[in-house]
């Protein structure tokens, strides 16, 4: 038995999920467990995705320009020589 207030992400909702209690394209909560059964789960991301890829690049960018402007490799940098 789940504990009141878990959280079940249901990534086989689509096809039936695996939790009997799943309902498709729904989040309901069921003897204070939340079910959430979206059938395709990436669109309801792309905004956290798309601001999670565009700061590792500034992050990585960062690391190769320096305060010039200029694009200048340090190789002695973990993150640049890999």
């Amino acid at each position: 038995q789940m504990k009141p207030g878990s959280v079940v992400i249901d990534l086989a909702a689509s096809q039936g999920g695996n939790c009997p209690l799943t309902e498709a394209d729904q989040v309901v909560v069921k003897h204070g467990v939340t079910l959430v059964g979206y059938t395709n789960l990436a669109t309801h991301v792309p905004a956290d995705a798309s601001a999670l890829y565009a700061r590792n690049l500034l992050d990585f960018l960062k690391l190769v320009i320096d305060g010039e402007a200029r694009f200048q490799l340090n190789l002695e940098d973990d993150i640049v020589a890999a």
